[in-house]
């Protein structure tokens, strides 16, 4: 059974707050050669900055809107409890 472990482990890492700031994180590294590029064709700290910002608002976007959205996650999502018969109508137990 210990070799699940990994597979489990994997998935509620990449699930959740968890796997939101692992995928943020590894956007903002991959991302650093491009800035690294912008800031050395324009000379100036702006245009780094704006990719910056477009880049969080576009995970974001995707983190917190479409994700939930499509894997009905939403908040108030989750359905009423199911009622559970009371035993003592019941005859013949």
């Amino acid at each position: 059974m210990l070799h699940h472990a990994g597979l489990i482990f994997g998935a509620t890492l990449v699930t959740g707050a968890g796997g939101n700031l692992l995928f943020g994180a590894l956007g903002l590294l991959f991302s650093i050669p491009l800035l690294r590029r912008l800031y050395t064709r324009f000379d100036t700290w702006k245009a780094p900055a704006i990719a910056l910002a477009i880049l969080a608002a576009m995970f974001s976007l995707s983190a917190f809107v479409i994700g939930p959205a499509i894997s009905g996650d939403a908040v108030g999502d989750t359905p009423p409890p199911a009622d559970t018969p009371d035993h003592s109508e019941h005859s013949g137990h």
